[in-house]
C-alpha cells in the first residue's frame, strides 16, 4: 500500500524569499527551483482544496535525499491562514532536521539571526535536540544522534 514518505509541504507567503532563508540560513539545497504552477493540471489536482490553486512551488533538501524533502509553496492568489497557530495544534507540528554537531549548528544559525523556541540543548532518548522558529513561523528541531548510523527513531536498540 505505503511504500515510503515523500514530502513536507510547507506554506509561505514569498516563496522565494523562503527558498533563501533555507539554502543560505541552514544550508539546504535547491533541488528544484521556484516556478509557477497554474492551469488545468493544477486546478485537477487541488481546485476542491482550494478556490485558486496556482501557486509558486520549489524543493528543497540534501541531495541523495529520495523524497524526503521541503516543498515550499505560496499560493499567488489566496490570503493566507490563521496566525498564531501553536505548536500543539492539530496539523503540521514541526520539521525534523539532522546535524552532527548541534552546538555548532545551533551557534552558527544564531549568529545568522535565527530565532530559538528554546534557551538551550536538551538531552532526550539519546538524542541531543533545540528548537527553531522560519520567518514564517514554521518549526524545526535539529536532532543530534547518538549513533548515527541508526535512523533518529532507533537510538535506544
Amino acid at each position: 500500500m505505503i511504500t515510503g514518505l515523500a514530502h513536507t509541504g510547507v506554506c509561505v507567503p514569498d516563496c522565494e524569499a523562503a527558498v533563501a532563508f533555507y539554502r543560505d540560513v541552514l544550508g539546504l539545497r535547491v533541488l528544484s527551483p521556484p516556478y509557477v504552477m497554474a492551469g488545468n493540471a493544477i486546478r485537477d489536482d487541488m481546485g476542491e482544496l482550494v478556490s485558486d490553486p496556482t501557486m509558486k512551488a520549489a524543493i528543497v533538501g540534501l541531495p541523495g535525499d529520495g523524497d524526503r524533502v521541503l516543498e515550499v509553496i505560496e499560493y499567488l492568489n489566496i490570503e493566507g491562514g490563521a496566525a498564531g497557530r501553536a505548536l500543539a495544534d492539530s496539523g503540521l507540528s514541526h520539521v525534523g532536521l539532522i546535524c552532527e554537531d548541534i552546538d555548532a549548528t545551533r551557534a552558527e544559525l544564531e549568529g545568522k539571526g535565527v530565532r530559538f523556541l528554546v534557551s538551550g540543548i536538551a538531552d532526550v532518548a539519546r538524542v541531543r535536540t533545540t528548537w527553531f522558529v522560519d520567518p514564517w513561523g514554521v518549526v524545526f528541531i535539529l536532532v543530534e544522534k547518538s549513533r548515527p548510523e541508526h535512523p533518529y527513531f532507533a537510538q535506544w536498540g
